[in-house]
């Protein structure tokens, strides 16, 4: 059952009032809507007595004796918030007069209970919640406009100068904004709401769930601000450089840059990077260097690494085994790298096996070939390439399909 109204002609005066001004709104709007984009309202467009009523309606009004006609700014705003002029559209979030207004209503709504007025208590409840959803609607739009001037400002100003200062605007907007929420004190509300539930659900559970979703969405209004701050930052700095660099080029338009590789002493700017060491390498596909690079080779120093046991607990035995193992590959490693080079020499296809027999060297044969092997996979590509390696292989008996390398054949790629 609704609530009854305790001053019945107050409401229903209020209410022929209301709809009247509604009603020249309405009649009135092409002629209201030219004086909101043009700042003031033409005369000529109303009788004399519409002006009266547009003026006691405080739709219109006169700001100066020398001054026309315009709309009132209540209405100027309220037409700027209904198409999203952000231009025009200045958010009001009076925080501490919101918070009277509702200490207010609390302390209105407290009394009429208390004197047994039901009826005035639940028109109280009524203006409080509108109230609250007020206070709530006016962070919203602030928010709305902050996203809309992220959005549509920052891609439509002149100059990165223009989105600087609109940035500055915004954060300022911001700023303001998050001091509003700082004023709104939980504890204080939670004991005016004490001992009845729809003020404690009112003003503590619906308004710190809408708040905290505003504070959420202002905070990634200042993550995005931030970015796109340093982004025009960044931007001015370059355009900045440019402009300059135009503009001395202006004044000296027979500058020519300096040829800055030859100079012994670069300025910083352009001294950054290391210098570039020519590399060279001998063609193994013209016979005439392959003796070069045998010559080469064999006038390089042999340098024996030998990496003994520190540990103190190492028996001297141990140590010369180690010393052994080690001298052992190395000295494979060695004859492995000759064999290498007696193909280059050579200049044709080399058996393995062949030149362990040759040479008489004292390695098993499996050995031998794992080790060549080894060293050919070992290679960098590019000179993999230069080398063609052949396997003669058997199968290890009739009945097995395992093959077994029997012995290794390396040249030289043909020309």
């Amino acid at each position: 059952m609704a609530p009854l109204d305790p001053t019945p002609g107050i409401a229903s005066n209020l209410f022929n009032t209301g709809a009247e001004r509604l009603a020249l709104l309405g009649k009135y709007h092409k002629q209201l809507m030219q004086g909101y984009l043009d700042g003031y309202v033409d005369e000529t467009a109303f009788s004399e007595g519409a002006l009266k009523k547009l003026i006691a309606a405080r739709i219109l009004w006169r700001p100066d004796e020398q001054q026309p006609l315009a709309l009132r700014p209540l209405v100027s705003e309220l037409i700027a918030s209904m198409v999203a002029d952000e231009n025009r559209r200045q958010i009001n979030a009076d925080v501490a007069e919101k918070l009277e207004q509702i200490r207010n209503r609390v302390q209105a709504y407290r009394d009429a209970q208390y004197k047994g007025d039901y009826a005035v208590a639940e028109l109280q409840l009524q203006r409080l919640t509108e109230h609250v959803h007020d206070l709530s609607g006016q962070f919203e739009e602030a928010i709305d406009s902050l996203w809309h001037r992220l959005n549509s400002d920052f891609g439509f100003v002149s100059s990165l100068d223009d989105k600087i200062r609109e940035n500055e605007r915004a954060q300022k907007q911001l700023r303001r904004l998050l001091d509003g929420l700082d004023l709104l004190d939980f504890t204080e509300l939670i004991e005016l709401s004490e001992g009845n539930n729809h003020l404690r659900k009112l003003l503590v559970s619906q308004l710190q769930s809408q708040l905290s979703s505003h504070h959420s969405s202002l905070l990634e209004v200042q993550k995005r601000l931030v970015e796109l701050l340093a982004k025009f930052r960044q931007q001015q700095s370059r355009s900045l450089l440019i402009s300059n660099m135009v503009a001395f080029l202006r004044q000296h338009p027979k500058y020519q840059p300096a040829d800055y590789p030859n100079r012994s002493e670069l300025p910083d700017l352009f001294n950054q990077a290391s210098a570039i060491r020519p590399q060279a390498a001998i063609a193994l596909d013209k016979a005439s260097e392959r003796q070069i690079l045998a010559e080469l080779v064999r006038a390089l120093p042999r340098q024996v690494a030998v990496t003994l046991s520190d540990t103190p607990s190492a028996s001297f035995s141990e140590l010369l085994q180690d010393e052994e193992i080690a001298a052992r590959q190395l000295a494979l490693k060695t004859d492995v790298e000759n064999f290498y080079l007696r193909v280059i020499d050579r200049g044709g296809s080399l058996s393995a096996l062949e030149y362990l027999t040759e040479q008489q060297l004292p390695w098993d044969c499996e050995i031998w070939l794992y080790q060549i092997l080894a060293e050919y996979q070992a290679l960098p590509v590019a000179e993999k390439q230069m080398f063609q390696l052949q396997r003669e292989e058997s199968p290890a008996s009739a009945v097995n399909s395992l093959y077994l390398i029997r012995d290794i054949s390396i040249g030289l790629q043909a020309a």
